[in-house]
């Protein structure tokens, strides 16, 4: 890690490291390895976004958050997934995380289940058996959070995701964390707004952090992106596809809100 994690992100990363603890205990891992390498095949989540005719928007199924606290107490995970497909969503994330946004690997099930767009499991993967219950779930891809993970355990992670077929989506947040990123030439890395010290959120760090991104990836602007004027800002300054969540949340007609976004700046 470039540094050690803020107060949030250590208090979420120890409460999952005690979760891993526990399906250790109880879960054969090579029999879920097996599981997870006999799944049926993925859906190819960096195609999706890169062959998009609109602004490619991973549509973000998320019910709380430790920022924002819950944002939609009640949440029919398999409706809303078609309700972002039919809006124009080129990809779905699904909060899976349960202690701090009230998410589950049964939403990703759902999702999966509900539409044919690839899936992102969105949660703080920090060991291969987490990998092995995405694939399992149904997921495409996963992100790997690089203030969150030792060098060693992101590129494991990291590797162990393309053998299961999964797409990493690399996570940075700030400059120092951009090397760990680029020395295993992800296909995607997320550019992530939020601030992990104290939650603020400023499209400004991706506007900052684009120009360091020289490996060719496709870049997914994440965090604080609530309207089309967002995205027009960011596509001018090169970004290519957006991860919004709270805002779709939020909508009346998350449909229509998400027509709109996939418009911008295209």
């Amino acid at each position: 890690m470039a540094r050690a994690p803020g107060p949030h992100l250590a208090r979420i990363l120890a409460k999952k490291y005690e979760e891993v603890a526990e399906l250790k205990s109880r879960v054969d891992r090579r029999d879920l390895k097996r599981q997870a390498e006999e799944a049926p095949p993925g859906r190819d989540f960096s195609a999706a976004l890169r062959d998009c005719p609109r602004v490619p928007i991973i549509a973000e199924i998320k019910k709380a958050s430790p920022s924002a606290g819950t944002i939609k107490s009640s949440v029919n995970v398999g409706r809303l997934a078609q309700e972002y497909q039919a809006g124009g969503a080129a990809a779905l994330s699904v909060l899976t995380d349960q202690p701090f946004f009230g998410g589950s690997l049964a939403d990703l099930a759902e999702a999966r289940q509900a539409v044919n767009l690839p899936l992102l499991r969105k949660d703080f993967l920090i060991d291969p058996l987490q990998l092995y219950q995405a694939r399992i779930a149904g997921a495409d891809a996963v992100l790997l959070i690089v203030a969150a993970l030792e060098p060693a355990q992101l590129a494991e992670l990291f590797y162990e995701a393309l053998e299961l077929g999964l797409t990493p989506l690399v996570e940075v947040h700030r400059e120092e964390e951009m090397a760990a990123a680029l020395s295993l030439n992800p296909p995607l890395i997320g550019l992530n707004n939020r601030d992990l010290a104290t939650l603020e959120v400023s499209l400004e760090t991706c506007l900052r952090l684009r120009p360091l991104v020289t490996n060719g990836a496709l870049v997914v602007g994440e965090s604080g992106i609530n309207e089309p004027a967002d995205i027009a800002r960011l596509r001018a300054a090169g970004l290519d596809a957006f991860l919004v969540g709270t805002a779709l949340m939020r909508a009346v007609e998350p449909k229509a809100l998400l027509a709109a976004l996939s418009r911008a700046g295209s």
